[in-house]
């Protein structure tokens, strides 16, 4: 079975999970969700999974090569050790991938995509990139150098993806021991944070032991209520404007450099570098001054808005189970069509003209 194919099939977990998510947070008079973000979120997840299914032939690809001409010492997938140090390691390298994704401007020009919704909940977990396939594959080739089958890499890399599912709620408070050996939701919701004592803290994915070993570990504070998003804010319901921001912020960076060395340093230092600084910089930002994007809409758009993302919705899903069979030109066009159905969604979620809700400030933001 394929992983996208595993997808569909967890899928309805995830969605029984929100509902619940939902219902609980209603209950609590703590609802976390609104239903645009909602939509925006679980639409640039169905749109990374679709580019996934097109591009896996590259990101796998290179690791089967690498495995098939390079492994020091190939291991055997019958062996249960294998199988968890290979989780173990997995993980470990993830957290490097991961830290890199927020303290490198090429790899959060991906991974930003993630952090952009300014809610926290579990529709936030299945907003993923559709461009980490460009060089985030280049930190899990020690697997294969080491040895590990392919197999082994593509199915703790889904367990390792989805664990993570789970840690993205409001609705979970601290968890004792557990929060000092593993990601959860208390310590995830530190990572989301834009908080001036969050940034750049707890990137671990199964295990935060890898934060406390290599001193990027922060608990959360009752003082400190983590404010989510990102510090550059998108303003934006589109899926194309989502995974293009941050690279094109970049692009114009580098473009207006004159020196070469500073152009090459633009991709490689942390996103809000400038030349001629030789230290990272964080400019004065209060999140709490920061009014949430949640543009005013009359209700017949955001139905018509729903009928839509449904109908991509089942199409992705089909796109997903006979992705295997279906060959380059049309898993294109499956994009594409993706692309500018997910836009028509974040059309009608944007009405011409709107603006966001006053009432909505930065204050209605904390947990």
């Amino acid at each position: 079975m394929q992983a996208e194919q595993i997808i569909i099939f967890v899928t309805p977990i995830f969605f029984a999970l929100i509902g619940l998510e939902y219902w609980v947070g209603k209950r609590r008079g703590r609802n976390t969700y609104r239903l645009n973000d909602a939509l925006s979120s679980i639409g640039l997840g169905m749109l990374s999974q679709v580019v996934g299914a097109t591009t896996k032939l590259f990101t796998l690809g290179i690791y089967v090569w690498v495995y098939e001409h390079a492994a020091w010492l190939p291991l055997s997938s019958d062996s249960v050790w294998v199988w968890v140090s290979g989780l173990l390691l997995y993980d470990f390298l993830y957290y490097w991938h991961h830290r890199f994704g927020h303290t490198t401007a090429l790899f959060w020009a991906a991974h930003a995509v993630h952090h952009q919704s300014e809610d926290y909940n579990l529709s936030t977990a299945l907003r993923q990139t559709s461009s980490g396939w460009i060089a985030g594959w280049i930190f899990y080739l020690p697997m294969a150098l080491i040895g590990f089958p392919p197999l082994v890499f593509a199915v703790v890399a889904l367990i390792d993806l989805l664990y993570q599912y789970w840690v993205h709620t409001q609705q979970i408070g601290r968890l004792g021991w557990f929060d000092r050996v593993f990601c959860s939701p208390s310590n995830h919701r530190v990572h989301h944070a834009v908080n001036e004592p969050y940034l750049d803290k707890n990137y671990g994915g199964i295990l935060v032991l890898w934060d406390r070993l290599f001193g990027s570990f922060q608990d959360e504070m009752d003082a400190e209520p983590c404010v989510y998003g990102t510090r550059d804010a998108l303003r934006s319901w589109n899926p194309w404007v989502a995974n293009t921001h941050v690279y094109r912020g970049l692009w114009r960076k580098m473009s207006s450099t004159p020196r070469w060395s500073d152009k090459l340093r633009v991709w490689w230092e942390p996103a809000h570098w400038q030349p001629g600084e030789s230290a990272q910089v964080h400019a004065a930002f209060d999140p709490r001054e920061v009014q949430r994007y949640d543009p005013v809409v009359p209700s017949g758009r955001l139905v018509a808005a729903v009928i839509l993302f449904l109908a991509l919705l089942t199409g992705t899903a089909a796109f997903l189970r006979w992705a295997h069979l279906l060959g380059l030109p049309a898993k294109i066009l499956g994009i594409v069509g993706l692309v500018l159905g997910l836009a028509g969604v974040a059309r009608l979620c944007s009405a011409v003209g709107a603006r966001p809700d006053p009432a909505l400030t930065s204050a209605a933001r904390h947990p």
